[in-house]
């Protein structure tokens, strides 16, 4: 689950990470009353939408003076936001967030995230803040720093250390290198205790007047430990998640929309992903990723396609089901109900292996919505199926 930056910055505030002062605003008339609380003449207004490059797209303005605060203020909110990460389409900024100016002298790079091979958290750090960290990987690897975190024992102070000497703090500002050390640990306090997949700080400044702070935050949570963060879910903005997997998480369904035309149900992630991959092998393009997980009935079904069938695009629908725990024959049944109940026109190929699929090829065959409901013998043929249904 994603947050907004001035969400991230609460969160790491209660972990003593020094982030600059501000007050996020929905309304120009916040937004001054903001300026007036934060101090000072100079201001930063930053547009709140879950995407990176914000400021290329022009959703970050300084602002000299109320004046050009209300002005970018206006400008910003409410607007389309596109950035790399949003498509073409973008995304509309409803709040803005207001932050004091400050005299940035240099910009540094901070993340925290699992790294799954070793099965342990990773710290990378690198002098190239501000920069996307892919470019820096692909164009300079030498300078990303990494420490690989021992879960028994936490982050030690020796690596803390070893990451602020390592991003040349000290011939900066001799004074700062502790201070970032020790930012560096909080940071990873809050990692841990919030139960994150990302933290990202980019960048992380270090200013004029001898400050080291979060300039900028960017956390993702892990979705199968918020049940210990009932907190967090509050945090949740369904205005930046596409409707239909709001309500595919609201349905316990795995759904995430994609841009092709041949819409995917599956039992198991796995499944899902290799489903995806021989479609894209055989010449089509994936609509989305669905895993109804392992009990599969009508019920599941009839929403799954509701689901599904909210993207215009799609034109066929593969349903990819492994019948280990549940029946084929059931699942069978329950998709004859649900394509009579909800009156589908668009064709549906099935491929069900497992338990009773003989049974189930039955169901499918006898169903007597011809052509728009077909079975499928094998993966392979599932997926050709699927693209000559999608381009007819």
């Amino acid at each position: 689950m994603k947050i907004h930056e001035y969400q991230a910055k609460e969160i790491l505030s209660r972990y003593d990470v020094p982030v600059p002062k501000g007050q996020v605003a929905s309304t120009v008339e916040e937004a001054v009353a903001a300026a007036n609380a934060v101090g000072g003449e100079i201001w930063v207004v930053k547009a709140q939408i879950h995407a990176g490059g914000r400021g290329k797209g022009g959703g970050v303005k300084v602002s000299k003076g109320m004046a050009a605060l209300r002005d970018n203020a206006r400008n910003i909110l409410g607007m389309q936001l596109v950035t790399h990460q949003t498509g073409p389409d973008g995304q509309k900024v409803n709040r803005v967030l207001i932050e004091e100016g400050m005299d940035i002298r240099r910009e540094l790079y901070l993340s925290m995230l699992v790294d799954r091979d070793r099965q342990c958290v990773v710290v990378l750090a690198s002098t190239e803040g501000g920069m996307e960290i892919e470019e820096v990987a692909a164009n300079t690897p030498e300078k990303i720093l990494r420490e690989s975190v021992d879960p028994a024992v936490g982050l030690l102070p020796f690596q803390a250390m070893r990451l602020a000497k390592g991003l040349a703090v000290g011939e900066f500002d001799p004074k700062l290198v502790r201070p970032t050390a020790g930012m560096i640990a909080k940071v990873y306090n809050a990692f841990i205790g919030e139960d994150c997949a990302l933290l990202e700080i980019n960048p992380l400044a270090l200013t004029g007047d001898g400050r080291v702070l979060a300039l900028d935050a960017k956390v993702n949570f892990d979705d199968s430990a918020l049940f210990r963060h009932k907190d967090s879910l509050s945090l949740r903005d369904p205005d930046e998640e596409e409707p239909s997997e709001i309500e595919a998480s609201e349905a316990d369904l795995s759904y995430i929309k994609l841009h092709g035309t041949i819409g995917c149900m599956v039992n198991g992630a796995g499944l899902a992903m290799g489903t995806m991959d021989i479609i894209k092998a055989v010449g089509g393009e994936p609509a989305n990723f669905l895993d109804v997980g392992g009990g599969v009935d009508q019920q599941r079904v009839e929403t799954a396609f509701r689901i599904i069938t909210k993207d215009p695009n799609v034109r066929c629908i593969l349903i990819n089901i492994f019948g280990g725990i549940v029946r084929c024959d059931i699942v069978a049944e329950g998709v004859v109900a649900a394509f009579k109940s909800l009156g589908l026109k668009i064709p549906v190929v099935v491929r069900l292996e497992g338990t009773n699929a003989e049974q189930a090829r039955d169901i499918i065959n006898q169903s007597g919505m011809g052509a728009l409901l077909q079975m499928a013998e094998g993966l392979d043929d599932a997926a050709a199926k699927s693209v000559a249904a999608a381009s007819a």
